[in-house]
C-alpha cells in the first residue's frame, strides 16, 4: 500500500471517493443481507465515510481500519464525538460508544486486536488496491474477520481509459479472489452517473459474499 500517495491525498483534501451521503447500495442492500441491529460491522480502509454515521444510526456497532490518522480525526469531529485514543498492537485505536477505528497498516491488524466481526462492508478498500495486492488483501480480510459475510462494492470499467484508484475489479476477478471462502451473489449493478472522475464510463456493482 502506497502510504505516501494516500497521505498526500488527505493532506491536499483530494477526496474524490468521499460521498456526501450514505452509499445508496448500503442503504438498499444491508437490511436484506446483514445481521440484526447491534451486530458489529467492519469497514476496511474506512476514511471518514458518512456510511459510518448511517450504520450507527441504524443501531449497528462499527469497527473500522484506516491508514491515515487525519481521516479518523476528521471522522470523530464530524460525528461530534470525543474519542478515547490508545495503543492497540502496532495500531492506534480511536474508540467511543459503538465505534472502534484502528489507525495503521491494515495488513498488520490481527483477529485478536480487531475483535469479533459479524459482517464486513467493503466499499472503498478492494477497489483502492492495485491488482498485485488484492489476493493478499482478500485472504487477510477473511482471516481476521473469521470469514464474516461481506457486502462488497466494486467498479468495472476499461482500465485503459483511466488509472486507478479506484481500480476496475471485474466479476471474474471477484470470483477468483473470494470463491474459495465464500458463496458469491451479484446483488445489483448501476451505471456511474457522469462516469468515474467525471469522464470514464463505469458500472458500480454490489455483491453478497456468504461464507461456505
Amino acid at each position: 500500500m502506497d502510504e505516501r500517495f494516500w497521505r498526500e491525498r488527505w493532506r491536499e483534501n483530494r477526496l474524490g471517493w468521499h460521498q456526501p451521503q450514505a452509499h445508496p447500495m448500503l442503504v438498499r442492500r444491508l437490511p436484506e443481507f446483514a445481521p440484526p441491529a447491534g451486530s458489529r460491522v467492519f469497514l476496511p480502509l474506512c476514511g471518514k465515510t458518512l456510511d459510518i454515521g448511517w450504520l450507527l444510526g441504524q443501531g449497528f456497532r462499527v469497527v473500522g481500519a484506516e491508514l491515515v490518522e487525519t481521516a479518523i480525526q476528521q471522522l470523530f469531529a464530524e460525528l461530534g464525538v470525543e474519542p478515547k485514543i490508545e495503543q492497540a498492537g502496532p495500531s492506534l485505536r480511536y474508540s467511543s460508544d459503538g465505534i472502534d477505528v484502528f489507525v495503521g497498516d491494515l495488513f498488520e491488524l490481527t483477529a485478536e486486536t480487531l475483535g469479533p466481526v459479524d459482517a464486513v462492508y467493503d466499499r472503498a478498500a478492494l477497489v483502492a488496491l492495485p491488482p498485485e495486492m488484492r489476493p493478499a488483501y482478500a485472504a487477510h480480510l477473511a482471516e481476521i474477520t473469521g470469514r464474516a459475510p461481506q457486502l462488497l462494492i466494486t467498479f468495472e470499467y476499461d482500465q485503459g481509459l483511466m488509472e486507478g484508484p479506484p481500480f476496475s475489479v471485474p466479476e471474474d476477478e471477484v470470483r477468483a479472489l473470494y470463491s474459495a471462502a465464500f458463496e458469491i451473489e451479484p446483488l445489483e449493478s448501476v451505471d456511474v452517473e457522469s462516469g468515474l472522475k467525471g469522464f470514464c464510463p463505469a458500472t458500480e456493482r454490489a455483491w453478497a459474499l456468504r461464507p461456505r
